[in-house]
């Protein structure tokens, strides 16, 4: 057994209905070195009751405003484990072998980080992802995200050295520390569902396609350098998404 230690950090905020599920695949998991961290913005519908009925330690860190990025940064400098992990409360892991498979593969590889697939849960049912994730690379990272949030896992003193979440984003602030990480060094990518990622209209995924399309090219732009070309191409990458926004039906 791996000897690296997790700490599981779960954002939550009203989120009650959802909360139970995540809990349960974390508690389920076969890996023993779990260290778990709650951060919550103020909730008020038996989302903190939830949390201190627990029968295992935990960490719950109340009142924190700004934001999901400075939640999602107050979790990490909370944590003390070798390897952090933001499992959002409304999102869960899919087998109790999780935890174990990525110890396994970042001791084996050395590797700093890693990512897994996800499952979509759209009311309850499990479906596939929409689209086939590429073989990583940077550039192919930088021409699109295809990391999914609840199937990444990173040493905590990578996400140190990287800055974490940037607060001023509200969109793209996964996708811009992904690309801070692959600057950092390559990670270990797996072809297998991790996680479930719950789809539904409070989603800011599904809510604001098209402010989340801008702020993810402004992050792209911050990360692809000066050269022109190269910039050109992602400019005109950027067009041809828009148009399809607003062909959908979605309004600028």
């Amino acid at each position: 057994m791996p000897n690296l230690t997790f700490s599981i950090v779960t954002c939550t905020w009203n989120s009650e209905p959802y909360l139970a599920q995540s809990i349960e695949s974390v508690l389920a998991q076969d890996y023993p070195h779990i260290e778990y961290i709650f951060v919550d913005g103020g909730s008020t519908d038996g989302t903190l009751e939830r949390i201190r009925s627990l029968k295992r330690p935990y960490q719950l860190i109340e009142g924190v405003r700004g934001g999901i990025s400075r939640a999602m940064n107050e979790g990490i400098r909370a944590a003390t484990g070798d390897v952090v992990a933001h499992l959002h409360s409304d999102d869960y892991y899919l087998h109790p072998r999780v935890l174990s498979t990525v110890a396994d593969h970042l001791e084996r590889t050395g590797r700093n980080w890693l990512f897994g697939r996800i499952m979509r849960d759209v009311d309850g049912q499990l479906l596939a992802e929409k689209f086939d994730a590429p073989r990583y690379s940077y550039s192919r990272l930088l021409r699109t995200n295809f990391i999914p949030h609840p199937a990444t896992f990173a040493r905590r003193e990578l996400l140190m050295k990287a800055g974490g979440f940037d607060t001023n984003l509200k969109y793209a602030m996964d996708y811009d520390l992904w690309l801070k990480l692959g600057g950092l060094g390559e990670p270990v990518q797996l072809d297998e569902p991790l996680a479930a990622f719950r789809e539904h209209q409070g989603s800011l995924s599904t809510r604001d396609r098209l402010p989340a399309l801008n702020e993810d090219f402004r992050v792209r732009l911050s990360h692809v350098g000066l050269n022109p070309v190269a910039r050109a191409m992602h400019y005109a990458r950027y067009y041809v998404r828009r148009k399809r926004i607003l062909q959908a039906g979605v309004s600028a």
